[in-house]
């Protein structure tokens, strides 16, 4: 399957009608992925408007640019992280934007990729990285490098996942043989290490510390916590920022957010409740069923 073949962006016209992009404004796709998102942004913004996406992921931006490269609007496409927004605009010499989307969720393409080890129905090497170049620690290093202790808060705190001890103790006790190397030996370990009753949920009993692991490899949620703070500050009035949040660390740190926002009378909430996506999208978008979309407008 081809790789655009297989990502299909999540509420794609709750996330234009929040929104609101007018022809001729400046928006920013700060999660670039595929570019489907931000294909539809294009639409909205015309011949007239200005379109800034950015990635942290070398494939993605390539895949973003044979996608968007034929529209004919100011396209700028550029490698880096939402939470260095304000950098980036000065170096485009934009002083402010009229909206940013920020798609939380990790591309189809990704998962489906074996050599970046997000997943693990297929055999690949424990990566995880969203950038690839960059130096930073892997999966690999963490389950083999970090004390018992530290594993056990992170999949306990970033996979909410209540036998976090248990498989922080069969992943100790595993690399004292071994170093754990590939996706399908972490997931094997995690599955013995488990209460037999908890290995038959709908969701696989590896989902929340391989989650809890790519979050920690990417610093996911530090990078939103700073980025939502940058973001906002880089609208000028008027201006919304979309969020689309696919767990409860992500959408609970939104959300507190953008009622710090309101309090202080500068954000005006328009989703008082997270918008959700529909059956129908769920059926034929299996991904979008944890999904959770906020948005905020700029008051001052």
């Amino acid at each position: 399957m081809a790789p655009d073949a297989a990502h299909i962006p999540v509420m794609p016209q709750q996330a234009l009608e929040l929104l609101n992009l007018s022809p001729g404004a400046t928006a920013v796709d700060g999660t670039l992925g595929m570019g489907g998102h931000a294909s539809l942004m294009a639409r909205a913004l015309g011949a007239d408007g200005h379109l800034i996406g950015i990635d942290r992921d070398d494939a993605s931006l390539r895949q973003a640019e044979r996608k968007l490269g034929p529209l004919k609007l100011k396209i700028d496409l550029l490698k880096g992280r939402f939470s260095t927004l304000d950098t980036i605009l000065a170096g485009l010499k934009v002083s402010a934007i009229d909206g940013i989307l920020l798609d939380l969720g990790i591309s189809s393409f990704q998962l489906d990729d074996p050599g970046r080890g997000f997943a693990f129905k297929s055999e690949g090497p424990l990566d995880m990285r969203m950038d690839t170049q960059s130096q930073g620690p892997t999966a690999a290093d963490l389950v083999n490098g970090l004390k018992e202790a530290q594993l056990e808060k992170i999949i306990s705190e970033f996979g909410e996942e209540r036998f976090a001890r248990r498989i922080a103790a069969a992943i100790v006790m595993h690399r004292a043989g071994a170093k754990i190397t590939t996706t399908q030996s972490l997931a094997d370990i995690i599955l013995r290490s488990l209460p037999r009753g908890y290995t038959r949920g709908r969701i696989h009993p590896a989902t929340r510390t391989f989650q809890a692991l790519r979050i920690a490899v990417n610093g996911e949620l530090d990078e939103l916590a700073s980025g939502l703070d940058v973001c906002f500050r880089m609208l000028r009035k008027g201006g919304r920022l979309c969020v689309i949040a696919f767990h409860s660390l992500e959408d609970r740190l939104v959300k507190n957010k953008f009622k710090s926002w309101a309090s202080a009378e500068e954000g005006l909430i328009l989703t008082k409740r997270p918008l959700t996506a529909s059956d129908e999208e769920c059926a034929s978008n299996p991904r979008s069923r944890s999904a959770k979309m906020r948005a905020v407008e700029r008051l001052k």
